[in-house]
Protein backbone atom coordinates (compact mmCIF):
# COMPACT_ATOMS: atom_id res chain seq x y z
CA UNK A 1 0.00 0.00 0.00
CA UNK A 2 0.89 3.26 -0.58
CA UNK A 3 0.11 7.12 -1.13
CA UNK A 4 0.59 9.53 -3.19
CA UNK A 5 0.88 12.85 -1.91
CA UNK A 6 2.16 16.89 -3.01
CA UNK A 7 5.36 17.57 -1.78
CA UNK A 8 5.41 19.95 1.18
CA UNK A 9 8.53 21.80 2.83
CA UNK A 10 8.47 19.39 5.30
CA UNK A 11 9.45 16.42 2.57
CA UNK A 12 12.38 18.84 1.48
CA UNK A 13 14.94 16.33 3.60
CA UNK A 14 13.75 13.29 2.96
CA UNK A 15 13.36 13.64 -0.69
CA UNK A 16 16.82 15.12 -1.15
CA UNK A 17 18.08 12.09 0.37
CA UNK A 18 16.17 9.68 -2.14
CA UNK A 19 17.43 11.98 -5.01
CA UNK A 20 21.20 11.52 -3.86
CA UNK A 21 20.83 7.64 -3.30
CA UNK A 22 19.07 7.39 -7.12
CA UNK A 23 21.67 9.74 -8.84
CA UNK A 24 24.74 10.44 -6.30
CA UNK A 25 25.24 14.01 -4.94
CA UNK A 26 26.91 14.99 -7.90
CA UNK A 27 23.64 15.56 -9.93
CA UNK A 28 23.30 18.87 -9.06
CA UNK A 29 26.41 19.38 -11.62
CA UNK A 30 24.28 18.75 -14.34
CA UNK A 31 23.41 21.18 -16.87
CA UNK A 32 19.84 21.08 -16.11
CA UNK A 33 20.11 22.18 -12.72
CA UNK A 34 21.28 25.63 -13.78
CA UNK A 35 17.72 26.10 -15.22
CA UNK A 36 16.40 24.97 -11.64
CA UNK A 37 18.90 27.55 -9.68
CA UNK A 38 17.02 30.30 -7.78
CA UNK A 39 13.17 29.02 -9.94
CA UNK A 40 10.54 27.40 -7.62
CA UNK A 41 9.73 24.17 -9.10
CA UNK A 42 5.58 23.58 -9.91
CA UNK A 43 4.76 22.89 -6.40
CA UNK A 44 0.88 21.08 -8.22
CA UNK A 45 3.58 18.59 -10.07
CA UNK A 46 5.85 18.20 -7.47
CA UNK A 47 5.03 14.36 -5.81
CA UNK A 48 5.81 12.04 -4.09
CA UNK A 49 4.89 8.27 -2.67
CA UNK A 50 4.80 7.26 1.21
CA UNK A 51 4.69 3.37 1.34
CA UNK A 52 3.18 1.83 4.61
CA UNK A 53 6.10 2.78 7.01
CA UNK A 54 5.29 6.14 5.81
CA UNK A 55 8.98 6.93 4.18
CA UNK A 56 9.61 8.38 0.54
CA UNK A 57 9.55 5.52 -1.47
CA UNK A 58 9.24 7.34 -5.14
CA UNK A 59 9.01 11.50 -5.90
CA UNK A 60 9.20 13.60 -9.30
CA UNK A 61 9.22 17.46 -9.25
CA UNK A 62 8.54 19.79 -12.45
CA UNK A 63 9.79 23.32 -13.15
CA UNK A 64 8.66 26.03 -15.34
CA UNK A 65 11.13 26.65 -18.43
CA UNK A 66 11.52 28.86 -21.33
CA UNK A 67 12.41 28.06 -24.53
CA UNK A 68 13.56 30.47 -27.21
CA UNK A 69 13.01 34.42 -26.90
CA UNK A 70 16.37 36.50 -25.62
CA UNK A 71 19.18 34.80 -25.71
CA UNK A 72 20.34 35.90 -22.43
CA UNK A 73 17.13 36.07 -20.15
CA UNK A 74 15.04 33.69 -22.32
CA UNK A 75 12.70 36.72 -22.27
CA UNK A 76 9.61 36.10 -24.90
CA UNK A 77 10.54 32.48 -24.71
CA UNK A 78 8.05 30.08 -24.85
CA UNK A 79 6.78 28.44 -21.93
CA UNK A 80 7.36 25.41 -20.88
CA UNK A 81 7.58 22.37 -18.22
CA UNK A 82 11.17 20.50 -17.31
CA UNK A 83 10.49 17.47 -16.01
CA UNK A 84 12.50 16.07 -13.31
CA UNK A 85 14.18 14.88 -11.39
CA UNK A 86 12.18 11.41 -10.77
CA UNK A 87 13.61 8.61 -8.62
CA UNK A 88 12.28 5.67 -7.07
CA UNK A 89 14.16 3.71 -4.04
CA UNK A 90 16.36 1.03 -5.34
CA UNK A 91 14.10 -1.78 -3.10
CA UNK A 92 11.14 -0.38 -4.29
CA UNK A 93 11.97 -0.50 -8.59
CA UNK A 94 9.87 -2.41 -11.25
CA UNK A 95 6.71 -2.30 -8.85
CA UNK A 96 5.51 0.88 -11.24
CA UNK A 97 5.95 3.67 -8.69
CA UNK A 98 7.89 5.91 -11.05
CA UNK A 99 4.60 5.14 -13.80
CA UNK A 100 1.98 6.08 -11.62
CA UNK A 101 3.70 9.35 -10.65
CA UNK A 102 4.33 10.01 -14.54
CA UNK A 103 1.07 9.24 -15.20
CA UNK A 104 -0.59 11.49 -12.58
CA UNK A 105 2.39 14.74 -13.05
CA UNK A 106 0.74 14.89 -16.84
CA UNK A 107 -2.67 14.44 -16.41
CA UNK A 108 -2.19 17.37 -13.44
CA UNK A 109 0.34 19.49 -15.98
CA UNK A 110 -2.61 19.61 -18.92
CA UNK A 111 -5.33 20.24 -16.06
CA UNK A 112 -3.17 23.11 -14.87
CA UNK A 113 -2.74 24.89 -18.68
CA UNK A 114 0.29 23.13 -19.37
CA UNK A 115 0.80 21.91 -23.05
CA UNK A 116 4.27 20.95 -23.12
CA UNK A 117 6.84 18.69 -21.28
CA UNK A 118 10.75 19.04 -22.18
CA UNK A 119 13.12 16.31 -20.48
CA UNK A 120 17.09 15.12 -20.76
CA UNK A 121 17.37 11.34 -20.52
CA UNK A 122 17.18 7.91 -22.56
CA UNK A 123 14.47 8.20 -25.50
CA UNK A 124 13.78 3.92 -25.37
CA UNK A 125 12.53 4.20 -21.62
CA UNK A 126 10.68 7.98 -22.02
CA UNK A 127 8.88 6.68 -25.09
CA UNK A 128 6.35 4.85 -23.24
CA UNK A 129 5.37 7.91 -21.34
CA UNK A 130 4.75 9.67 -24.72
CA UNK A 131 8.27 11.62 -24.64
CA UNK A 132 10.01 11.66 -28.11
CA UNK A 133 13.14 13.27 -29.50
CA UNK A 134 11.49 14.01 -32.67
CA UNK A 135 9.24 17.25 -31.46
CA UNK A 136 12.37 18.48 -29.36
CA UNK A 137 14.89 18.68 -32.12
CA UNK A 138 14.77 22.52 -32.41
CA UNK A 139 15.35 23.06 -28.47
CA UNK A 140 18.76 23.01 -27.41
CA UNK A 141 20.19 22.82 -23.68
CA UNK A 142 23.03 24.69 -22.31
CA UNK A 143 26.42 22.52 -22.72
CA UNK A 144 27.09 19.89 -21.90
CA UNK A 145 23.76 18.40 -23.09
CA UNK A 146 23.92 15.69 -25.45
CA UNK A 147 20.93 16.38 -28.01
CA UNK A 148 19.95 13.39 -28.79
CA UNK A 149 18.94 12.92 -25.34
CA UNK A 150 16.29 15.78 -25.30
CA UNK A 151 12.89 14.84 -25.30
CA UNK A 152 9.60 16.47 -24.76
CA UNK A 153 5.89 15.50 -24.88
CA UNK A 154 2.93 17.49 -25.80
CA UNK A 155 0.00 17.46 -23.64
CA UNK A 156 -2.01 19.17 -26.49
CA UNK A 157 -1.72 18.74 -30.23
CA UNK A 158 0.72 20.24 -31.95
CA UNK A 159 1.85 22.20 -28.80
CA UNK A 160 5.68 21.46 -29.81
CA UNK A 161 5.30 23.17 -33.49
CA UNK A 162 7.55 25.93 -33.79
CA UNK A 163 9.24 25.49 -30.06
CA UNK A 164 13.14 26.01 -30.91
CA UNK A 165 15.81 27.41 -29.23
CA UNK A 166 17.99 27.41 -26.40
CA UNK A 167 16.20 26.31 -22.81
CA UNK A 168 16.36 29.26 -19.99
CA UNK A 169 15.43 29.16 -16.35
CA UNK A 170 11.93 30.76 -15.75
CA UNK A 171 11.47 34.54 -16.11
CA UNK A 172 7.93 36.09 -14.76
Amino acid sequence: MFRILSETPADLHEVELLYDLAFAPGRTALSSYRLREGVDPVAELCLLIRDDYDAVVAAIRIWPIRVGGHKDTGAGGIASLLLGPIAVHPTRQGEGLGAILMDAVMEQARDLGWTRVILVGDEPYYRRFGFLREPAKGVEFPPPTNPNRILARELEDGAMAGVAGMVHRWTD
